[in-house]
């Protein structure tokens, strides 16, 4: 791992030379910011802290902070496993169709994310609410998948036996006709 954080820091000094020089002119300032990033990044693998380290050049014209680095190194673990965008993923689950089960979804997580945020509210909330309860939903999921868990999405058994007890429609009518009557519509 200290050996990636170097790596990293050799990266930035050539793509960034003025300004890596002009933030870590001395030496014991530079291994501050390395054992600060060594903790901060040690819940990604040296390959990913690479990646991301490589994106952050790749997109930016500027020294990178410790936070767009982890940004970086969090974005390529997301491609390193197939998993999409969060913004992505959330425009994707928000168009498909139903049955939601039934799409050919990019990732499991997408479909798992949903189904837990709530498809009503997807489709129904504006973008400022329904955004943020994905993304939690979504990254929560993204974070097992880092640490091992594999997803599927449930098989079409399990959702026609959570189905099993609705009502039958003439009972589904005749409760419709009982409503409507004690509230006078």
């Amino acid at each position: 791992m200290v050996d990636a954080i170097n790596q990293v820091f050799a990266l930035f000094r050539l793509n960034y030379h003025n300004q890596y020089y002009s933030a870590f002119g001395d030496g014991s300032q530079l291994n501050q910011v390395k054992k600060l990033w060594l903790d901060s990044l040690a819940s990604h693998s040296a390959e990913t802290i690479l990646l991301g380290a490589r994106r952050c050049i790749e997109t930016s014209e500027y020294l990178p902070t410790l936070h767009r680095m982890l940004e970086c190194c969090r974005s390529a673990r997301l491609d390193a496993q197939g998993l999409p965008e969060v913004h992505a993923a959330y425009r994707e689950a928000c168009l498909a169709p139903e049955p939601k089960q039934a799409q050919a979804w990019s990732h499991p997580a997408v479909y798992l994310a949903g189904r837990e945020t709530g498809w009503f509210l997807l489709a129904s909330s504006p973008e400022s609410k329904s955004f943020p309860a994905f993304e939690r939903c979504y990254r929560a999921l993204c974070d097992q998948i880092a640490a091992g868990v594999t997803l599927a999405l449930p098989s079409r058994g399990e959702s026609v036996a959570a189905h099993a007890d609705a009502p039958d429609p003439e009972r589904q009518r005749a409760q419709l006709a009982r409503l409507r009557s004690d509230t006078g519509i």
